[in-house]
């Protein structure tokens, strides 16, 4: 049997027609892929970029960030892993360190070196 879902259980935050930043669903913010606004930055400053993102996204869904998860990193280049991770490691929190994966991948524009995309839950 094949249970209907509400469209009123789901809130979508900033939302284009095309995709949506943040789905909250069941008390679970799924996130789309974040990446910095400016892509000029080196690997610091666009992982930088990012989390801030993030961490207004979070609280937009009631969230923060040591309830997220799960995070999957998408670099440009696994050179960039450290300058990443050094980011990262400030950002979260050690106790309360998500499930994460990290790989390199193929990006939209040739010049974003890290997309993050993460659930956490409200």
């Amino acid at each position: 049997m094949r249970m209907a879902v509400s469209t009123t259980e789901i809130r979508r935050i900033d939302s284009n027609g095309r995709r949506s930043r943040v789905v909250v669903h069941n008390g679970t913010l799924h996130f789309a892929g974040q990446v910095a606004d400016d892509f000029s930055g080196d690997i610091g400053q666009q992982t930088q970029e990012a989390l801030t993102r993030i961490d207004k996204l979070l609280a937009e869904g009631g969230s923060e960030r040591r309830k997220v998860l799960s995070a999957t990193i998408w670099l440009k280049d696994m050179s960039d892993y450290a300058g990443m991770n050094a980011v990262w490691d400030r950002w979260i929190d050690p106790d309360h360190a998500p499930a994460r994966c990290c790989g390199v991948v193929e990006m939209a524009d040739p010049a974003i070196r890290v997309e993050i995309i993460l659930t956490a839950a409200q």
